[in-house]
C-alpha cells in the first residue's frame, strides 16, 4: 500500500485530494491545523487507510514531531498543498505586514520544512516524490500587478523548491510545484473557473506520471509546464 503524506487537508484541494487517494486504496497521512473542527476530513478518519494528525506546518518542533513518528516508515508522495492568500490588498499598498510575514512563514518556510523533516521517509520510497502546490501567481514570466503577498510568497516557494529538486534529483527524489488552476474553494471564490474535483483530478494524474525527467519543473494542474 502506498503512502501519501498531505498538508493542509481539512477543506478544498486538501480534502478532495485526502478522498482520492483513500479511495484509491493508499494510506493515507492527512495533516490539518484543526482537525477537530473539520466535519468532512473527521468522517473520512473512519476509514481504516486514513490517519488524521493535528499539524500547524509552520510549528517547527511539532512538524519534527509528526516526521519522527513516521520515521522508518516509507512515504511514497508529499503533497505540500497548506497556504494562505493573506489580505487581499490593492495595487501600491501592503495593509498588514504581520500578516506578509505570516503568509510568508505559512507557504514558503513551511513547505521547505515539512519536505526536510520528511526526506528520511520519501527516501525509504522505491520512488519518493514532492508534489507542491504553488500558483502561476508566482510565476515572474506570468506575473501581473498586485498582490504583493501572495505573489511573492509563491514565487519564493518556487524558487526554493526547484533547488531542492535539483539537489534531491541524484538520490531518485522527483519535486515538482504544480499550479492548481483557479478553483471554487474558499480562497478561490464561487466564481473561479474549475471545481476542487476537476483540479484534483489533473494534479493526481499529475503525480502519478511524474518522474525524474520532470524535477524541478512547474506545470499547470493539466500537465501543461508553466512559465518561471
Amino acid at each position: 500500500m502506498p503512502t501519501v503524506f498531505l498538508t493542509g487537508a481539512s477543506r478544498g484541494i486538501g480534502l478532495e485530494f485526502a478522498k482520492h487517494y483513500a479511495a484509491a486504496g493508499w494510506q493515507v497521512i492527512a495533516a490539518a491545523r484543526a482537525p477537530e473542527t473539520a466535519t468532512a476530513l473527521s468522517a473520512l478518519g473512519a476509514e481504516a487507510n486514513v490517519i488524521i494528525e493535528k499539524l500547524d506546518v509552520t510549528d517547527d518542533a511539532a512538524v519534527d514531531a509528526v516526521a519522527a513518528k513516521y520515521r522508518g516508515h516509507a512515504i511514497d508522495l508529499l503533497i505540500n498543498n497548506a497556504g494562505i492568500y493573506g489580505d487581499r490588498d490593492g495595487a501600491l499598498g501592503i495593509g498588514n505586514f504581520d500578516t506578509y510575514r505570516r503568509v510568508l512563514a505559512t507557504n514558503v518556510v513551511a513547505p521547505m520544512k515539512v519536505a526536510l523533516s520528511l526526506l528520511p521517509s520519501l527516501k525509504l520510497s522505491d520512488a519518493g516524490k514532492i508534489l507542491t502546490i504553488s500558483s502561476r501567481m508566482g510565476s515572474i514570466g506570468l506575473s501581473g500587478g498586485g498582490s504583493y503577498v501572495y505573489r511573492s510568497s509563491k514565487a519564493g516557494v518556487n524558487a526554493a523548491m526547484h533547488a531542492l529538486a535539483l539537489d534531491l534529483k541524484p538520490q531518485g527524489i522527483t519535486a515538482v510545484l504544480a499550479h492548481p488552476g483557479w478553483v471554487r474553494t474558499d480562497m478561490g471564490g464561487s466564481g473561479a473557473d474549475i471545481t476542487v474535483q476537476e483540479s484534483v483530478a489533473g494534479l493526481t494524474a499529475l503525480a502519478a506520471r511524474m518522474a525524474l525527467s520532470d524535477s524541478g519543473k512547474f506545470f499547470n494542474y493539466d500537465g501543461a509546464e508553466l512559465a518561471w
